[in-house]
């Protein structure tokens, strides 16, 4: 990058500017990560000091069976496979129960688009889970599983929300959203949710009180400048309702689990490579310079690898997500390293190790506990390492 471009980009984050479309793109073309790293940090530390936020948290799935077949989804199954599965609201609490201890405060709850399942079943599930487990937050449902509840219920999404609301729904998930820009979106999608109707639906839940995540899937066949427009539709829409909490760069994976069953569902994988760690931790920073108006930024480890989300703290990110056990979607420990669960006591080793300060969490980012930090004599503040 031209040095005279590097200072008045440096300049313009420093003086609190918006970054354009075009900044987004030439940070992207920068192969400096240790100072983009270094400018995302101090972003990062002016709006949330040396902590990093987690939360004791767990994934709920009660079906895989989709009617889509998204060309990166490896979780999907059909009617009728061998592996589909579909829980009784029943098995869905007493399953959620068992996962209560260690003062668990949220259930993520993300479902496959399930041709029979009637509508009422939805609502039903959360009401009986929050009986089970008043002082749970429920996190639940993408846009993508809203725009579907339309359909079969015949109801508006308003209507929807309102009676996901009573029964006790506290935010949506923010998948769902992959790369809004259709260029890339209709090789990789297949749902009826795009730009339009995932926004109109976040929107209405911003507007019912609701705070939700947003997600950018990438490391696939995306290109930056497809990553930078993502981020700009979310920050419009941020300016417009404020809504939005986090910011959650997903690393897209290949399929190294379920092809032992001899079908390979990511169709994306023949032709592509994962993001690499360092790709990973520009993204982070790029991000958290470009999306100047949402409060956090997470790195979910469990598609990144522990050692990557360490660093992403350093480049942006200052949410280690939650201390999760079984995270079905994605998850492909068997081949990339990802453990299956990290506890309390891990995330805090984790976050202390990489140089910050952990600060539990609730859904609603209100804090639960502080912790002590690293210990005095390791660092005075974090830095970026140089990767």
């Amino acid at each position: 990058m031209d040095v005279g471009l590097k200072r008045e980009l440096e300049d313009k984050v420093r003086a609190g500017e918006r970054l354009t479309r075009e900044d987004g793109i030439a940070l992207y073309e920068s192969d400096d990560l240790a100072w983009l790293g270094g400018l995302a940090h101090e972003v990062r530390t002016r709006k949330n000091g040396d902590v990093v936020h987690f939360n004791v948290n767990r994934h709920l799935n009660m079906t895989n069976v989709c009617t889509a077949s998204c060309a990166y989804c490896s979780f999907q199954r059909k009617p009728g496979e061998k592996d589909a599965y579909t829980m009784r609201i029943e098995e869905a609490v007493r399953l959620a129960k068992a996962m209560e201890g260690e003062n668990l405060t949220e259930l993520h709850i993300v479902n496959g688009l399930h041709p029979n399942l009637p509508w009422r079943y939805y609502p039903r599930s959360l009401s009986e889970l929050k009986k089970a487990l008043p002082n749970v937050s429920l996190k639940a449902f993408t846009a993508t599983e809203i725009h579907h509840f339309e359909t079969i219920s015949g109801l508006s999404a308003s209507e929807i929300l309102d009676e996901l609301i009573d029964a006790g729904l506290e935010s949506l998930t923010g998948g769902g959203a992959e790369i809004f820009d259709w260029e890339v979106r209709q090789h990789i999608v297949d749902h009826r949710t795009h730009w339009e109707d995932w926004s109109r639906i976040h929107r209405l839940a911003h507007e019912k009180g609701l705070k939700t995540p947003c997600t950018m899937l990438y490391g696939h066949i995306e290109e930056p400048r497809h990553r930078v427009d993502h981020v700009l539709r979310l920050r419009e829409l941020q300016d417009e309702t404020g809504g939005f909490q986090v910011f959650i760069p997903l690393r897209y994976q290949h399929d190294f689990v379920d092809m032992k069953d001899g079908k390979v569902r990511n169709r994306l994988q023949a032709r592509t490579q994962m993001a690499t760690g360092a790709e990973a931790l520009k993204t982070f920073a790029v991000s958290r310079l470009l999306f100047d108006n949402v409060p956090h930024v997470k790195v979910f480890w469990v598609m990144h690898g522990v050692q990557t989300a360490q660093l992403a703290l350093q480049h942006g990110a200052d949410d280690m997500d939650g201390s999760v056990v079984e995270y079905k979607i994605t998850h492909d420990a068997d081949n990339y390293g990802t453990p299956n669960k990290l506890t309390r006591e891990d995330l805090l080793d984790l976050i202390r190790d990489a140089g910050f300060r952990p600060v539990e969490r609730n859904t609603r980012y209100e804090i639960i506990r502080e912790y002590e930090g690293a210990a005095a004599d390791r660092r005075d503040t974090p830095q970026p390492m140089r990767v």
